[in-house]
């Protein structure tokens, strides 16, 4: 087991613009192989026969493997030298990539992505080591310019797939994908300093730890529930989109739906500005705004959904909202143990992913039972669980200060 100690990080490698750009260019090209599929999903589900539930259960399994990979391995980042943890990752989702590739039916589909949502969990190790290396007063900046180079990678994973897939097949993504890593792997063992944990743990005390993180840090149980309803509102939609443009009024196909993943290039400049709002303003008040926003999208679909116009502006509600609502999560919790902050890192992760992967396959079921006003309903109801938490917490907190101004006098 390590026992190795961190030394002063910032006297070593501090945290320049290049690396910053180095750590958001890994974030952003490695979280892209969870959504690859979603504008390709009807053109596999074709290419295998399959329904659109199995295209959801599909795009599920990439979610739930990320969710899976969360607990087990980002936790590491706490206990392991984070360079090598991570380098490691990207060699062996760029395999499981290349087993994508080759799939020959849908089981082979849903086993290699889950395996790819397992390894592709580099991102989470990446925000917390730039949280770690950036000074208390810049942190939340940092982690906005960090988040801004996943959710550029998020957007551009959708236009590629969409593109490549359209003109070259789905297949061709996913190869191109597989040497992206190795590529991303060199590059990081150039340029990424190595990093250390703070304390000396062992495997089982990181995660008998955890259950008291969960116990102990109302922030991090609200925060968690908060971005598990935010990303399924996003996940949902973005499932279900694929087959909604496939017919009338719109007739697309996979290019044109990869192409709207630009439309929410507003996210990527959200996350930035949330990031530098949440050193400046209460990062739980302005949750509330993020939440507002993500609901004004999905009433925005369902009234107007089938005219451009009002697609286009509802894709971007929702993504100035979630991510905006994500980059506000990460910074508080972020800013309450610092030794600690992988495994924070991983409740909040696995919770938002696990609403997602949840959100994904019901939404599947919902298009087939009732389209897109009952996608559009389902997504209301996910902000509305999401705001009955948020006001739940806000009355405790109030409570809670009340409480102690009346014990001080």
């Amino acid at each position: 087991m390590d026992t190795m100690l961190l030394q002063p990080q910032h006297s070593h490698s501090p945290l320049t613009k290049r690396v910053v750009f180095v750590l958001a260019l890994v974030s952003g090209v490695t979280v892209a192989n969870l959504y690859y599929n979603q504008p390709l999903l009807a053109q596999i589900v074709h290419t295998f026969h399959a329904t659109a539930q199995q295209g959801g259960i599909l795009s599920m399994c990439t979610q739930i493997g990320y969710a899976i990979g969360l607990f087990f391995f980002v936790p590491l980042g706490d206990m392991k030298e984070r360079r090598r943890l991570i380098l490691i990752l990207l060699i062996v989702v760029a395999l499981f990539l290349v087993g994508i590739a080759t799939a020959q039916n849908m089981a082979w589909m849903d086993a290699a992505s889950l395996a790819v949502g397992v390894t592709s969990i580099a991102p989470q190790l990446l925000i917390p080591l730039a949280a770690q290396l950036a000074a208390p007063h810049e942190r939340g900046k940092v982690i906005g310019s960090v988040m801004s180079g996943l959710l550029i990678g998020i957007l551009l994973a959708r236009t590629a797939s969409g593109w490549i897939g359209g003109d070259f097949g789905w297949r061709t993504m996913y190869w191109i994908a597989a040497l992206m890593m190795v590529i991303l792997s060199v590059l990081l063992r150039l340029l990424l300093p190595q990093t250390f944990p703070e304390q000396t743990v062992t495997y089982r005390e990181l995660f008998v730890s955890v259950g008291r993180l969960i116990r102990e840090q109302p922030t991090l149980r609200e925060t968690s529930l908060l971005g598990a309803t935010l990303f399924g509102g996003f996940s949902l939609f973005w499932t279900t989109l694929t087959f909604f443009i496939e017919q009338a009024p719109y007739h697309y196909g996979s290019q044109i739906a990869g192409l709207f993943g630009l439309v929410g290039v507003v996210g990527a400049v959200a996350a930035r500005f949330a990031g530098r709002l949440a050193d400046r303003m209460p990062a739980q008040i302005l949750s509330g705004f993020a939440l507002t926003t993500v609901l004004l999208s999905f009433l925005c679909f369902w009234i107007f959904g089938y005219h451009l116009v009002g697609l286009i502006l509802g894709i971007v509600l929702l993504d100035l909202g979630t991510q905006a609502g994500h980059i506000l999560n990460q910074s508080r919790i972020f800013n309450l143990l610092p030794e600690a902050r992988n495994r924070l890192n991983m409740v909040y992760m696995v919770a938002y992913f696990l609403g997602g992967s949840i959100s994904s396959a019901i939404g599947s079921f919902v298009w087939t039972a009732w389209r897109w006003n009952g996608v559009c309903a389902f997504g209301c109801v996910l902000v509305a669980t999401g705001f009955s938490v948020w006001g739940t917490y806000r009355v405790k907190s109030l409570n809670a200060a009340s409480a102690n101004d009346e014990s001080s006098t």
